[in-house]
């Protein structure tokens, strides 16, 4: 899992509540579980003009121009800043992945759906809760100044607006942890190899007949 200590980069704004896991990526789409792959049908019923089928070149699709992620001032956006209920639905881990794969590295919202929000640190995605204000104040930034950057600081858990003003947000410390040393659930049983190879080894001596 890719670490997260420090991360600056274009926002873009998606300016819509209760965006649910299906509109994140639709699920005729759910047909692996390579976690790659999915950034081209981020948003697909959004960004596209046209239903997409599984496997279709989405180069070769007509886009819906008026979405946000279709606008040249965003192409290269690496954070996305949305509104109250974020990733609710369907428990579907594919929504973290699409994220990640179309290259969002942090979701900035008022609130997010618990599942959602529990899958994004198991995939290295942060998701920032910030205040309606403070979200509000951040639209406004965003649709103002084209190119708008913020920089998202895990270790001091703090959003750093390009005029230098500070917006705290607080994380589970084992979350946050698990985020700046990028290590997910395998990665941290991984840390436990030796013990789990001794466990092993004496389990075999002391019953063989289960390993016959």
């Amino acid at each position: 899992m890719k670490a997260f200590t420090v991360h600056q980069g274009i926002v873009a704004p998606l300016d819509r509540v209760n965006v649910d896991t299906d509109m994140i990526i639709p699920k005729q789409f759910l047909k692996s579980i390579k976690r790659t792959g999915f950034g081209p049908n981020l948003f697909d019923e959004l960004r596209y003009l046209d239903e997409g089928q599984p496997g279709q070149d989405c180069s070769q699709r007509p886009l819906n121009e008026a979405f946000v992620l279709n606008q040249p001032r965003y192409h290269e956006t690496s954070v996305l800043l949305a509104r109250q209920n974020f990733g609710c639905g369907s428990s579907r881990e594919h929504a973290p992945w699409a994220l990640d794969d179309f290259g969002i590295r942090c979701v900035i919202a008022p609130s997010f759906a618990e599942i959602f929000y529990n899958n994004c640190f198991k995939n290295g995605l942060l998701p920032v809760v910030l205040s309606e204000q403070q979200v509000d104040q951040l639209f406004t930034l965003v649709a103002n100044n084209e190119g708008y950057q913020l920089t998202i600081d895990l270790k001091r858990q703090v959003v750093v607006l390009e005029d230098g003003q500070e917006m705290s947000f607080t994380v589970d410390e084992f979350r946050r942890d698990c985020l700046l040393r990028g290590l997910d659930d395998i990665g941290l049983t991984l840390q436990e190899s030796d013990a789990i190879k001794a466990f092993e080894q004496k389990h075999n001596e002391s019953q063989p007949w289960l390993f016959a």
